[in-house]
């Protein structure tokens, strides 16, 4: 009986894996998919996920999760850049030739770190956004 639990639980674990790595190789694989760590305001810690351009929107799904909805949705047209700036000591996670953009929305100011190849593209899809009709 104890071998046949055990026997379940190990196919339980190995199915949770490659779920997890199924999942991250989906986000990975889309077009416009770059990976990008995510601090909200106040929170200590970057938070590494997947971020998705989808139209006007930028869908930001947690790396180390098997939900199949985005964690944070940002519109582009509410994006301000407000600072560039490189990784500091208080920044260990994150990559050092990474670039970290903090940026105000309407959920309130967060900080974006991506690789710089990828700042590029994401500063420019900002700009690209069509005008606002007020």
């Amino acid at each position: 009986m104890t071998t046949v639990v055990l026997v379940l639980l190990g196919l339980l674990l190995v199915a949770l894996v490659a779920a997890f790595l199924l999942r991250r190789r989906f986000l990975l694989s889309g077009l416009g998919a770059v990976t990008m760590w995510l601090r909200p305001p106040g929170a200590p810690r970057w938070a590494v996920g997947v971020a998705w351009y989808s139209g006007d929107t930028l869908l930001w799904y947690r790396a180390l999760s098997l939900s199949v909805r985005p964690n944070r949705r940002l519109i582009r047209s509410q994006f301000q850049v407000e600072a560039r700036r490189g990784p500091t000591t208080e920044d260990l996670s994150l990559p050092c030739e990474s670039v970290i953009l903090t940026v105000r929305t309407d959920a309130g100011q967060q900080e974006l770190a991506m690789e710089s190849s990828a700042v590029t593209g994401f500063l420019s899809w900002i700009e690209s956004a069509p005008p606002i009709d007020r």
